[in-house]
């Protein structure tokens, strides 16, 4: 699939021909569900916790005598039938984190770049350079693309300059390619590639 190339000024660099097996799929949308729930489930802090039956804080004293009150049999105030008393089988610290294949991730992000690809929100740049940290020069460039709400991958690491002046643009997120994932590039309406990031993937999930 060869596709075109431009730069932050929105002129022609040329074309890429990017590799059909991970641009080229059909989505499966079974697939990309799978690896949002396990990147979501994976980074839940899952603290959760309430006090059970021998945490409340009560005496242990009898309440009330055996016999003749008509009522039911007690021996403990921390008992859940009570008010304040422990909870019965309440969330208590966990990881909620399942487990995936490193097979099915690498397959799930394929088909996220094949999604954005399809659909026709993936860009390719030449680099995603810029010469100083100035927020308003590359505001002005994201808005003359029409870049709304934009996730910007580059190669093995993100141009300093580039990356201090994206980080107050509302809607613009910067990965380098290690930390290209499915979530990410889905919650994002368009994709923006460097080319060094395309080689980075290509090499990543082939």
């Amino acid at each position: 699939m060869k596709t075109d190339v431009i730069k932050l000024d929105a002129s022609a660099a040329g074309s890429i021909e990017l590799d059909d097996a991970i641009f080229g799929l059909t989505p499966r949308s079974d697939i990309l569900h799978r690896m949002v729930r396990w990147q979501l489930a994976k980074r839940q802090q899952g603290t959760h916790s309430v006090l059970g039956k021998s945490e409340v804080s009560y005496s242990t004293k009898k309440i009330y005598r055996q016999k003749g009150t008509g009522g039911a049999r007690h021996g403990s105030r921390k008992s859940p039938t009570f008010r304040h008393g422990g909870t019965y089988k309440g969330p208590t610290p966990r990881s909620h984190a399942h487990d995936l294949t490193k097979k099915f991730r690498a397959l799930g992000l394929r088909h996220a770049l094949s999604a954005k690809a399809g659909a026709g929100n993936l860009v390719v740049i030449d680099t995603a350079e810029v010469a100083e940290a100035k927020t308003k020069s590359l505001a002005a460039a994201v808005r003359n693309l029409g870049w709304k709400r934009v996730l910007v991958i580059d190669g093995a690491e993100v141009n300093a300059n580039f990356a201090r002046a994206a980080r107050n643009i509302e809607g613009l997120d910067v990965l380098p390619s290690i930390g290209a994932n499915v979530y990410d590039i889905l919650r994002r309406d368009t994709l923006v590639l460097t080319k060094s990031a395309v080689e980075a993937l290509e090499a990543r999930l082939k």
